[in-house]
């Protein structure tokens, strides 16, 4: 079990990524259900973002959610790619693509869904 304080410390770091992603392309809403899933993340007995670049779990946060709310479709605003994403945290499109898979498969996250659709 990691200590509290580095869990905080890494998921801060976390959100301070997204916020700024948040404020630049997307809006408040998508920035609290990123940091909703951040915290359920965070209450895991693994803490799966204690591990690799914390870059590229924001992304995949931003990525998972995305998919979940047709983020990545024209017809619906807010519109982001998947380019837009990763060339805005310097990631890869297969780390964050893997890294999103990862998040909804660990919190059973699908369309409609209650506690993070938009």
């Amino acid at each position: 079990m990691k200590d509290r304080t580095e869990v905080e410390n890494r998921k801060n770091q976390i959100i301070n990524l997204i916020r700024a992603f948040c404020s630049q392309y997307l809006d408040d809403e998508y920035f609290e259900l990123s940091v909703r899933l951040l915290d359920k993340l965070g209450r895991k007995r693994a803490v799966p973002f204690m591990s690799g670049r914390i870059e590229i779990w924001a992304a995949a946060i931003i990525h998972a959610l995305g998919t979940i709310n047709f983020l990545f479709d024209k017809s619906f605003k807010p519109y982001v790619t998947i380019d837009e994403i990763n060339e805005f945290f310097g990631t890869n499109k297969s780390s964050t693509g893997s890294k999103s898979k990862l998040i909804r498969d660990l919190l059973n996250l699908g369309y409609f869904n209650d506690e993070f659709s938009t």
